[in-house]
């Protein structure tokens, strides 16, 4: 058996999910959710109750529900439509996911500073935004980072805003992880993908503020009240519902399993030499941590451990081409090169630890003896 402990990048489809959408799969009456027979009424009808599930989990109201492809699609939504309304000026942590990065990067851009550990730091984000409202379209916060799993002090952040922009938070590493709740959070603008948390691959949301229009980026049609043209993946939004909901009433239990497997790798890294600890070892994401290594490249790294049948990940997260210098790790200050990110999910076990803290020492050992010799 195989330890797969990159489940940041994705996660295993949930049970309720893959039931979810087999029972719609298998039905003989599907139809087109935006027509008035017999079987479009009937997608529509799973459709709209998809979306008021997804609005319970996420503390949020079903209007404020737009349905897509992913977060990387949302984020995009959310930087165009802002930038179409409000301006071209983007205000945003060096962290932020390269989805945000560069869609920000196609206007005036003001990036704030982050400490060591990872954390925006929110004095610098007060001084970025001085000046008239009209000057900034949009602040950009994640919930949590995804490739060192330190939490941002995304309610801070609203706070120093007060409405002087819009504030567009991507919760695609922390929904399912953490609990999120909307509506009481005063944000204007969240993005989440199902796959981080067990939904099928190809689906996510936008949350938009009830009251707040913005210009679609996808037209051609008036799906999704007009904010997302094209026909709805009327399965997939059955699957993400059933997985949302299914990591929300699980969400203290997975979430404590999650943080000890990952605070066993900690103890480790702690004690082992040429390891650190990168992001912030407490008050982080529970299921994911990241480590420095003195001394060795990552792809022989990753490749020992692949080869000792435990799954991780390294470099830039957004990079799946190559291994390249985390953007992330860079703006932190920190050894950008040389990371391991190890991140756990609902399916994951201790065994799973075991494996990669009995293969990961020899891996070390081995390539650091190499580079002696």
């Amino acid at each position: 058996m195989r330890a797969y402990l990159d489940h940041a990048s994705t996660t295993p489809l949930r049970p309720a999910a893959r039931r979810a959408m087999v029972a719609w799969l298998e039905r003989d009456d599907v139809g087109d959710p935006g027509r008035l027979h017999a079987e479009g009424v009937t997608a529509r009808v799973a459709v709209e109750e998809a979306r008021e599930r997804v609005a319970a989990a996420l503390g949020a109201r079903p209007r404020e529900v737009v349905f897509t492809s992913g977060a990387t699609e949302s984020i995009a939504m959310a930087c165009f439509g802002a930038a179409q309304s409000r301006g071209q000026r983007s205000v945003l942590g060096a962290i932020e996911h390269s989805a945000v990065r560069e869609w920000a990067n196609r206007g005036e851009v003001s990036l704030v500073a982050v400490s060591p550990r990872g954390r925006l730091d929110v004095e610098s984000l007060a001084a970025a935004i001085t000046g008239p409202p009209s000057a900034i379209s949009l602040v950009h916060c994640q919930w949590g980072n995804h490739e060192v799993g330190t939490l941002q002090p995304v309610h801070d952040v609203v706070a120093t805003v007060d409405g002087r922009a819009l504030v567009h938070v991507d919760a695609a590493a922390a929904v399912g992880h953490v609990r999120v709740a909307f509506d009481d959070s005063g944000m204007d603008l969240l993005s989440v993908s199902g796959h981080k948390f067990g939904a099928p691959t190809g689906v996510g949301v936008l949350l938009i503020r009830r009251g707040l229009r913005l210009p679609p980026l996808l037209v051609g049609g008036d799906q999704e009240r007009a904010r997302r043209a094209g026909m709805e993946n009327v399965a997939g939004l059955a699957g993400f519902a059933a997985a949302l909901e299914a990591a929300t009433a699980a969400l203290d239990v997975e979430s404590k399993s999650a943080r000890s497997l990952t605070d066993r790798v900690i103890a480790w890294a702690d004690a082992a030499e040429g390891v650190d600890v990168l992001g912030d070892p407490r008050d982080r994401l529970p299921h994911l941590v990241c480590l420095e290594l003195a001394g060795v490249e990552p792809q022989p790294v990753l490749l020992g451990l692949d080869a000792a049948g435990v799954s991780v990940h390294s470099g830039s997260s957004c990079s799946s081409e190559s291994i390249e210098p985390s953007p992330v790790l860079q703006a932190m200050g920190v050894d950008a090169e040389r990371s391991l990110r190890i991140s756990v999910g609902w399916s994951s076990t201790d065994d799973d630890i075991d494996r990669l803290l009995d293969a990961l020492p020899v891996v070390l050992s081995q390539l650091r003896s190499l580079r002696r010799d």
